[in-house]
């Protein structure tokens, strides 16, 4: 069936040549004298063109192709001195041979079979009769299906195109050639930012480096195109989920002059300083910045949970993870200091050999100037703890404003490093609550956090022991 399609395509294709239908004025790529497209975070892109365009006076319909095939066409404006629009409609029933046969259902095509030993041709008269799971025929022999020849078309249908089109109906005062400007928005380009850093062998400073990845499945290619990128979160009225395409190609791209960035209402702005091509079913990288030896510190972390401050662990007590994270400032004085998009951040080290290893990657939300990363990076092999719940009971009280439950812990951390750690422990403590014993002194970090800062000696170990009254 695959097969029999692709020769029906071939064959009307090679006869009937495709050209603007009768009464339109045909626009395309070839006509565009400006492109602009901003992309946003949020799968939406504003597209931005001129073109231009001889335009008799009166009333006509102007055919734009080349543009995105999946456009939002209510957001579609064309302005141009003189010329006013009276309708507009987007065609996006594209020709196919799945879609021509459709539309031929019960109308009359021209089967040409070929004899498989003698080469002859014949050719007859055939009625499209139904095209689902298969074509079947009607022709002066008998109904037919799995046929083996071709179908030749007269013509390809009205409703048929071949590429997604927006029409326009407009009123042009006068005979001329005119300079359209078009602007519409479009689902189906998008782009993140991802960053790649190298820790130094002490891991106290870093090289950073971001690239812009920008993925197009709308449907069409923006040729020579000046691009923006809108890094914050606008808000877009809900929508149905629809299925996105794969990429099917990936190309990168050093930039040499980066992306100049600016504010804009309550978002930033990144303009890539020079033209780029984004094509169909491609995903493309652009660097975004480049910075040397920016200082960075690695810590360790215990989070506990808070459901163990009203009941009872058990006797065997649980092993929790020793986190290790990356803390880094993004001021100028550390070779930093610009807005930085949202996007994953991936961190390397070299081994012994000089060989570049992965150390782990992690989310960074949009970090303004000044502002502070932290990254989770994976847990530490070598720090390990014990968490162990020493003493559980409620308080026997008749006021409703007393504490109910109290609970003791004991949290013992081994470093089998060389050097010394020290590990924040975080508890996270529901409701009221109090520390009324603890072996290191705490800070209340937020009003449910309590954190102690413990000091562990190399090839040593440490023990926290605090009890905790909670309501």
């Amino acid at each position: 069936m695959k097969r029999f399609i692709c020769l029906v395509m071939f064959v009307h294709l090679m006869t009937t040549p495709c050209h603007a239908r009768p009464g339109e004025i045909d626009t395309g790529a070839k006509d565009q004298t400006s492109l602009f497209v901003t992309i946003y975070n949020q799968d939406m892109a504003l597209v931005k063109e001129k073109r231009a365009v001889v335009l008799p006076g009166g009333e006509s319909t102007l055919a734009f192709r080349d543009v995105s095939g999946r456009i939002i066409p209510e957001t579609a404006l064309l302005k141009s001195k003189g010329l006013r629009v009276v309708e507009q409609n987007f065609e996006f029933d594209l020709l196919s041979p799945e879609s021509l046969l459709e539309k031929f259902t019960g109308k009359t095509v021209e089967l040409i079979k070929t004899h498989p030993e003698t080469g002859r041709e014949t050719r007859l008269t055939a009625t499209v009769l139904a095209t689902q799971n298969g074509v079947v025929l009607e022709t002066p022999t008998g109904i037919e299906t799995g046929i083996p020849g071709r179908l030749l078309f007269p013509h390809i249908p009205d409703n048929l195109r071949t590429s997604p089109t927006l029409t326009m109906t407009v009123l042009n005062s006068a005979p001329q050639s005119r300079e359209l400007e078009l602007s519409y928005l479009t689902r189906g380009l998008t782009w993140r930012a991802d960053y790649v850093a190298e820790l130094n062998p002490d891991d106290d400073r870093l090289n950073l480096k971001a690239w812009v990845t920008l993925t197009n499945t709308s449907r069409t290619d923006y040729l020579d195109a000046t691009l923006q990128l809108v890094a914050g979160d606008i808000h877009l009225a809900p929508r149905e989920q629809r299925n996105r395409a794969m990429p099917m190609m990936m190309t990168s791209v050093e930039a040499d002059g980066g992306f100049a960035q600016e504010e804009m209402f309550e978002y930033h702005l990144y303009t890539l300083e020079r033209k780029t091509t984004l094509k169909n079913n491609q995903t493309k990288q652009v660097a975004l910045l480049q910075a040397e030896n920016v200082p960075c510190t690695k810590a360790y972390r215990i989070d506990g949970q808070g459901y163990y401050f009203s009941r009872s662990m058990g006797p065997d007590g649980e092993n929790p993870k020793v986190q290790v994270l990356l803390h880094l400032e993004n001021e100028k004085k550390n070779n930093l200091g610009m807005p930085l998009p949202k996007g994953v951040i991936r961190v390397y080290k070299q081994d012994s050999q000089g060989m570049l290893q992965f150390a782990g990657e992690d989310h960074m939300d949009h970090t303004p100037d000044k502002g502070a990363l932290k990254l989770t990076l994976g847990n530490a092999f070598d720090i390990t703890a014990e968490k162990k719940q020493t003493d559980f009971k409620k308080l026997s009280t008749s006021s409703k404003d007393a504490f109910r439950y109290q609970s003791a812990y004991e949290i013992k951390i081994s470093n089998a490093k060389a050097i010394p750690v020290t590990v924040t422990v975080s508890e996270p403590v529901p409701g009221d609550w109090r520390i009324t014993r603890q072996s290191h002194p705490h800070t209340k970090a937020a009003s449910n956090r309590a954190q102690w800062q413990i000091s562990v000696p190399a090839r040593g170990e440490a023990t926290l022991g605090y009890t905790a009254q909670t309501k």
